[in-house]
């Protein structure tokens, strides 16, 4: 009908504060006057349905499901056909504890207001009314009674005409645990207030006083053990790491999490084997996590669904019922810490997978020099054929006889570089046997050798021919612009080892040379990694490849020994 769905309208639109102080005097009504039983049940219903206009636990537009209405109708039946004194303390101490979990969910003063008054009400009618009459104590003094009866009412009236403040957006904003302790200290109040009565025999009054001071002695006591100026860690510490290890214990699951992590080097397979190890947790029933290179699910669907994504991996969990805010804080936590060892696996497999394309890069830049100084060679080769005449047979065929063998040697070994990089820099050749094998390669190409005494110093072999090959190329390649260059090497041993080629042609730019031996430069003859590639060889072997002159008419590259002390380079 129009005119109910028109009055529900302008019911919601009343503040609270007005429903709580119209409750308040119906309960008033009904417990406060020697009425008629008919009479103060009407009164008891009455404010019932105010009470659930003014509750703040439910939306008052929501639908109430029918298993929620079952204890709704179950507790207004309580209430209203059960006459003993005991509900109706058992009532006000459910009451007080609501308006004070509301009251404790505002934060001006102005808002505190109604529901401490509202709270003080609550209190004075269960320990002036409700309780003396439940302990069988019902001759009340006149003055108590008419204080009672006329008095309190002006508390609900205040209520009713102060200003009224917006319905509150949501029910999660309560503070349930506050208004859980305050009904719970109500009761032990009353049930403190009957065991002095039963036990010692006194009178209400002077049990009530009792009662007041032993519970303000426990409060005092649990106050200072909450959070103790010394020693000991505190009853608010304690609690606080329970709830946030609640249903599992925590630093276990981490530590778990920690020992998988070492374990586990594939991202996904990580995340699956994490979340496989919360089967323990009975306030989950499973979830699905998905990340970049894959997606999966652990234990099975609820009707409650909480995500939460972090890093890359977004994760969902499957509750039987709503989770409650310590466990909504629970389940994020654990989702963030999965997401950062996720991120950190992530990372750890990117920096493999570059390290491995490295290496490839690496070793094939290498090889792509070592086979361009061999076809190098071999056209030196070719063009002393091409040049060589008949009386020339003898001397060419000497040569061949020396050359070829050492191009078949040095292309097998590049060829055993391709099997096994690991083992490029392992193999060793004395000094003399070297330096020999080189000027053999470059006698036709008219390069200066000098060197001091030499003997079997043992020399890496794949560095000194790499380095010694990529210097020389660049310092013939001079030649070609038709300027005469000389070209000079020297080899020494002592105090360090340390090969030195120089030549007369120009030198290198100085942004070139600034950036020749830290990363690959522009070249018009390769791929500008030769000499970036030779000075890391240099270093993972314990040389230096440096650029000690660069001016005009003296160009000195050099690649020495960093320490003299060597293995590699130490004398037999």
């Amino acid at each position: 009908m129009p005119w109910l769905s028109t009055l529900a309208v302008r019911l919601t639109r009343v503040a609270p504060g007005r429903w709580l102080a119209l409750m308040l005097l119906a309960l008033h009504a009904a417990v406060a006057f020697d009425a008629e039983a008919a009479i103060s049940r009407g009164f008891l219903l009455a404010h019932y349905g105010l009470f659930l206009l003014w509750q703040p636990l439910v939306r008052s537009e929501a639908r109430i499901e029918p298993r929620l209405a079952l204890p709704v109708f179950a507790m207004a039946a309580l209430l209203v056909l059960v006459d003993s004194p005991w509900v109706l303390a058992l009532w006000l101490a459910v009451l007080a504890g609501l308006v004070g979990a509301v009251a404790a969910s505002h934060d001006g003063r102005r808002q505190h207001l109604p529901y401490l008054l509202a709270l003080a009400y609550l209190l004075a009618l269960l320990l002036a009314w409700v309780l003396p009459q439940s302990l069988g104590d019902t001759a009340l003094p006149d003055e108590l009674q008419f204080a009672v009866r006329y008095g309190l009412p002006l508390l609900p009236l205040a209520i009713l005409f102060l200003p009224g403040e917006r319905q509150r957006g949501a029910s999660s904003t309560l503070d349930f645990i506050y208004g859980l302790m305050l009904s719970l200290l109500v009761i032990v109040m009353a049930l403190g207030v009957f065991a002095v009565v039963a036990v010692a025999k006194v009178g209400y009054a002077w049990a009530l006083v009792q009662t007041l001071l032993g519970m303000a002695a426990l409060l005092l006591a649990l106050s200072w053990l909450w959070n103790p100026r010394a020693g000991f860690t505190g009853l608010g510490q304690l609690t606080s790491r329970y709830l946030l290890s609640v249903g599992l214990p925590f630093e276990g699951w981490a530590r778990r999490l920690a020992t998988l992590a070492e374990r586990e080097r594939d991202p996904e397979s990580f995340v699956r084997d994490a979340l496989a190890d919360l089967h323990e947790l009975t306030w989950i029933s499973g979830g699905r996590w998905q990340a970049a290179r894959g997606e999966g699910h652990f234990g099975d669907q609820a009707p409650h669904r909480v995500e939460h994504a972090f890093h890359g991996l977004a994760l969902a969990w499957y509750a039987p019922r709503p989770l409650t805010p310590s466990l909504a804080l629970h389940v994020r936590l654990l989702s963030q810490l999965l997401g950062y060892f996720y991120a950190a696996k992530v990372r750890e497999q990117t920096l493999r997978e570059q390290a491995y394309s490295q290496a490839i890069h690496d070793t094939g830049a290498r090889l792509t020099h070592d086979v361009k100084n061999i076809l190098q060679s071999v056209k030196t080769l070719l063009a002393a054929v091409d040049t060589a005449t008949p009386e020339d047979s003898d001397r060419l065929l000497a040569l061949m006889k020396r050359q070829v063998p050492q191009l078949v040697a040095r292309l097998s070994q590049t060829v055993d570089k391709l099997k096994q990089p690991t083992e490029m820099d392992a193999a060793h050749v004395p000094a003399q046997a070297w330096w020999a094998a080189l000027r053999a390669r470059y006698e036709h190409d008219d390069v200066g050798f000098s060197a001091d005494a030499l003997d079997e110093t043992p020399l890496p072999q794949d560095l000194f021919d790499s380095v010694a090959d990529n210097l020389l190329a660049n310092a013939l390649r001079k030649r070609r612009g038709g300027v005469g260059v000389a070209v000079e090497v020297r080899l020494s041993l002592r105090p360090t080892v340390a090969l030195t080629v120089t030549d007369t042609g120009a030198p290198a730019p100085e942004h070139v040379a600034r950036n020749l031996f830290l990363s690959p430069v522009a070249s018009d003859f390769g791929l500008g990694v030769g000499l970036y590639q030779a000075a890391r060889q240099a270093a993972r072997s314990g040389f230096r490849l440096d650029l000690p002159a660069n001016q005009a008419g003296q160009v000195t590259l050099r690649i020495q020994a960093t320490d003299s002390r060597h293995p590699d380079i130490s004398a037999p």
